[in-house]
């Protein structure tokens, strides 16, 4: 992925002719599918027939005019889509042209314009110490271009706190109160306790957690002596990569956290999607809209591709509840 343009109408337009002009035709008639509502909004009453449901008769009005009347409901396909971003020092991080903001950036405006194009909402709330800004949710690609210049011209902080994920879950939580779809856009570099606040967001809505990580991250290349330096303290530190024992080591800790990390957002119950710095945006959101089918395959009793949940031995795999059990789902490169 390239840095994006300082210019929003320039980042989203290319966006739009690279991105979402491809996912048009890969997704051809599956939006409305990918994108529906939560609610039921109530049309009309009328009286019982014939196997009409007996839990949606209305007992007022039925006692009212002594004949059995039931309600009508269209279903409410409008979502309203909230992203959570992270936007703290350690976000900053990446090469020259794929740092973990701009490929944050190129995500939400992407799925933002997916949305808002169907008619949905979309909104924002940032955090870079603590939550201090706020996109209220609208529709329109104008809305989208303001979300995406609020998110590139916000300064880089050259350090700050430790992130506390927590104290901005718990944030969200009390700022949306309507049932959403929500991304948490976040690389996860964060003090404990926000597993619960996150768990208690995703029984109130619907959360995605979007992790974006750098492969740098993951494993040290034998570049001699560097000059490593916490993003979120400032701290520097003088490291030989040279020594194959360091890198291991760093390696394996590294490992360390990827197993935490997952087995915390499998704790929450919530879905995640896994961004690196090099993956392939069109890739991402069709993993995504994958993931949606196969959570509303899950609602639905229906079972879990191994792809998807992990291997298991057949006889001991028990199916998780109608709707719950996390999904995980790495972006293919």
């Amino acid at each position: 992925m390239s840095e994006l343009p300082r210019d929003p109408e320039a980042a989203l337009r290319r966006l739009e002719w690279t991105v979402i002009r491809r996912l048009d035709g890969l997704l051809y008639g599956d939006y409305r599918t990918l994108f529906r509502g939560f609610g039921l909004d109530l049309a009309d009453l009328r009286e019982y027939q014939y196997h009409d449901d007996v839990r949606h008769i209305d007992w007022n009005v039925t006692a009212r005019l002594q004949t059995p009347y039931v309600r009508e409901y269209n279903e409410d396909r409008d979502v309203t889509a909230w992203f959570l971003l992270d936007l703290s020092p350690s976000m900053d991080f990446g090469g020259r042209d794929s740092r973990k903001r701009m490929v944050s950036a190129e995500f939400v405006a992407v799925l933002a314009r997916l949305l808002t194009r169907h008619g949905n909402r979309v909104g924002g709330l940032f955090y870079g110490e603590d939550m201090d800004a706020m996109v209220p949710a609208r529709s329109g690609r104008r809305h989208v271009l303001h979300l995406l210049e609020r998110m590139l011209a916000r300064p880089e902080l050259a350090r700050a706190r430790a992130t506390d994920l927590g104290r901005f879950l718990q944030s969200g939580l009390q700022f949306i109160k309507r049932r959403s779809l929500i991304f948490l856009v976040s690389d996860f570099i964060s003090v404990s306790g926000w597993v619960e606040p996150l768990a208690h967001l995703a029984r109130r809505h619907e959360v995605l957690a979007v992790r974006l990580f750098d492969p740098l991250e993951m494993e040290l290349p034998d570049l001699g002596l560097v000059m490593m330096q916490d993003a979120e303290t400032g701290e520097q530190l003088l490291v030989d990569t040279h020594d194959r024992g360091f890198r291991q080591r760093f390696a394996a800790q590294a490992q360390r956290r990827e197993t935490e990390l997952r087995a915390a957002l499998q704790q929450a119950g919530v879905d995640a999607l896994e961004l690196a710095t090099g993956d392939e945006i069109v890739n991402v959101i069709l993993r995504f809209a994958e993931l949606r089918r196969r959570r509303r395959q899950l609602a639905a009793g229906g079972g879990l591709p191994q792809h998807l949940g992990g291997a298991r031995p057949a006889a001991a795999a028990p199916r998780p509840p109608a709707g719950r059990g996390p999904l995980a789902v790495r972006a293919a490169r």
